[in-house]
């Protein structure tokens, strides 16, 4: 029997059987089974297990101590696979990693996912926040949520929504300095910038018919997109902000928005996994979860 766990499984049901054929009924197995198994591991050990004879079988000293210390070790392996509920204990515990960009990570899938989180215990989330895509395979991410197309064939996605860029400012500034009247207009006014840390310069700002405008001599500039949006809101320039964030803030007459005629098409929200398999049932319900609060 060349599985030692096998060994040591079947070495203590007979330890714990009036005999081997007590023994072999217990594992649903053959005499001959029990025997071998046991033959087999006083040849490797170099010791007896049993003292035979007529009327049974007997442990040894030395099989007596092995006995013992296999009945918690086979004990141990078992408790590994064998639970009362095996899709809980893997939904329960464990951590789900997930990136997202800022203006999704830093309010909305802590709040969405938390009733999630509190009826599953053990159930960790490891929220990654940033802007550029990540190596989900490098970085061993579980689940992304991110803006833009997914073209990798590696991933499984969703589309979960659209989010439209908008250019606002505040009235302040508006009273200020006037509205742009097209894009050819819009360097001259103060704008912010959020900064791609990758490249090391400022995302450009994107407009309808594919075009993209680099903002050169921005007013503020920053690499978070909260802090962008505060500045806008302060009156430090016009910005182009994503939906999630600029749409509260129009609503509310704290933001104006500009040159709508130019707005770029909408973004496709996704959340994507790796098609690595098998996928844990934890990452299946943060998945699951992510796709239906954010759809």
């Amino acid at each position: 029997m060349s599985n030692r766990l096998e060994a040591l499984r079947v070495f203590c049901a007979a330890a714990d059987a009036a005999n081997f054929r007590d023994a072999a009924v217990r594992l649903s197995v053959s005499p001959q089974v029990v025997t071998r198994a046991v033959r087999e591991l006083e040849e490797e050990l170099g010791e007896p297990l049993f003292h035979r004879s007529t009327r049974g079988v007997q442990l040894t000293d030395f099989g007596r101590q092995l006995a013992q210390r296999a009945r918690t070790a086979v004990g141990g392996v078992d408790a590994l696979f064998h639970r009362t509920d095996r899709r809980a204990l893997s939904q329960h515990a464990g951590t789900v990693r997930v990136t997202a960009p800022n203006v999704y990570g830093r309010r909305l899938i802590p709040e969405a996912l938390a009733p999630m989180l509190a009826a599953h215990p053990g159930l960790v989330l490891d929220l990654r926040l940033s802007e550029e895509h990540a190596d989900v395979v490098d970085e061993q991410i579980d689940i992304g949520v991110r803006a833009g197309p997914i073209r990798d064939a590696r991933f499984v996605a969703r589309t979960v929504g659209r989010m439209q860029l908008r250019v606002v400012a505040a009235p302040a500034l508006i009273a200020r300095t006037g509205i742009p009247e097209n894009l050819e207009a819009l360097p001259g006014f103060p704008l912010t910038a959020l900064l791609d840390r990758s490249a090391g310069r400022p995302w450009s700002w994107f407009f309808g018919k594919g075009r993209q405008m680099p903002v050169a001599a921005p007013a503020f500039i920053t690499d978070d997109v909260d802090a962008e949006c505060a500045a806008v809101r302060a009156g430090l320039g016009f910005g182009q902000l994503a939906g999630p964030l600029a749409e509260p803030l129009i609503a509310a007459g704290e933001l104006v928005e500009v040159l709508q005629a130019e707005a770029p098409e909408s973004w496709p929200i996704h959340v994507y996994r790796s098609q690595r398999a098998p996928v844990p049932a934890r990452v299946r319900l943060v998945y699951d979860e992510l796709v239906r609060v954010l759809g």
